[in-house]
């Protein structure tokens, strides 16, 4: 499978060959021979757009759908046919399912209870998760009385608490603002060290993906695109879809041959070659933070369209003269704010040393 070579002893979920599909007057296909393998200790995300299969995953694998075909194996022992509260195995939801009128440690505590846990133990419990989420001096606090940050730590702490062999987390952070968000994020990376816990965290959101993953695997129409780390993801997408979906893209046209390409625009460059494309006409990937303004002779000359500044970076919307692409650049901007060329100024375009990446359409 893409992007695995890990030892089996090392494997908390391993996902062999999931189908799921919904029959009806359409029928919707909505995995297709999935085959993953999740190591243990792991923060591992599953990305993609809305419909791309990441959710349904998530519930195979949780026990709330059986697949249509396939195995599922957690820590050794094929878990295919075990339902939902057999599974060493919790789940955090997009709406957190609080119960408003108990208090944060009574939240905690109730699962605890309902598996029949000591007293002692379970209070001793809730003290660990409290500490472990920072929410101590909220104990006493009914959740309907506290922030949307602090009840996802509520839900966190709760789903965590009876020592689940796999956490899985289904766009979690989706209701919070943005500055909450990102504080979130590293939270739940720091949580995921500290407990050990795998945790498979489903998002369609790139940079919570890149921020938190230590591996992604990319999801389109039930299928795994790719599987790599945040860094081999970005800098070294294997297919068009992935690339565009990861953050910003430039793609143009070229010649490969070899371990380089002629540019349409003009030009030979070396390049990476990820999905070991075959000689001829292909398509290359170019960030735009990896072109940048340039005086040399041999730099791609084009044509400024738009200039939008952003704070710490301006991006400009250029069009290459010699093919007629788009080109978009990144540039860091200046502690003055100036010296970035205006609107239909004439540019040449630099590209980074190892910065074309050959794609798989």
């Amino acid at each position: 499978m893409p992007g695995d070579t890990s030892n089996t002893r090392e494997i908390a979920i391993d996902a062999r060959k999931i189908s799921k599909i919904y029959r009806g007057e359409d029928e919707v296909r909505a995995l297709d021979n999935v085959s993953v393998r999740i190591r243990r200790n792991e923060f591992f995300t599953l990305l993609g757009p809305s419909g791309c299969g990441k959710t349904t995953l998530l519930r195979v694998i949780a026990g709330f759908e059986p697949p249509t075909s396939g195995q599922l194996w957690l820590n050794g022992k094929d878990i295919s046919r075990l339902p939902p509260n057999k599974r060493p195995v919790n789940t955090v939801f997009q709406n957190y399912a609080l119960f408003p009128h108990m208090s944060v440690a009574n939240n905690i505590k109730f699962g605890l209870e309902m598996l029949g846990k000591p007293k002692a133990e379970i209070n001793q419990t809730v003290e660990e998760m409290l500490t472990l989420v920072q929410m101590q001096a909220m104990k006493a606090r009914r959740t309907s009385e506290i922030s949307g940050g602090q009840q996802q730590r509520v839900a966190l702490a709760r789903a965590l608490a009876p020592k689940p062999e796999v956490l899985l987390l289904d766009e979690p952070l989706s209701a919070l603002d943005l500055k909450l968000r990102k504080e979130m994020q590293m939270e739940l990376k720091r949580l995921q060290h500290e407990t050990g816990i795998t945790f498979i965290f489903v998002t369609h959101d790139q940079e919570e993906a890149l921020t938190m993953s230590d591996r992604i695997a990319v999801m389109s129409a039930g299928k795994i695109l790719q599987i790599g780390s945040p860094q081999e993801i970005y800098q070294r997408p294997a297919e068009r879809f992935v690339a565009n979906f990861i953050g910003e893209s430039n793609f143009l046209d070229a010649r490969l041959s070899g371990g380089s390409v002629t540019l349409k625009a003009g030009g030979t460059f070396p390049v990476e070659n990820p999905a070991n494309v075959a000689d001829g006409d292909v398509s290359v990937l170019l960030r735009p933070e990896h072109a940048f303004l340039s005086d040399a002779e041999d730099a791609l000359p084009a044509r400024v369209e738009t200039v939008v500044y952003s704070g710490e970076a301006t991006s400009m919307h250029t069009r290459l003269e010699q093919s007629g692409e788009p080109v978009k650049l990144r540039l860091a901007n200046a502690p003055t704010g100036s010296g970035m060329p205006e609107e239909g100024a004439q540019v040449r375009i630099g590209i980074q040393p190892g910065a074309l990446s050959v794609l798989k359409d």
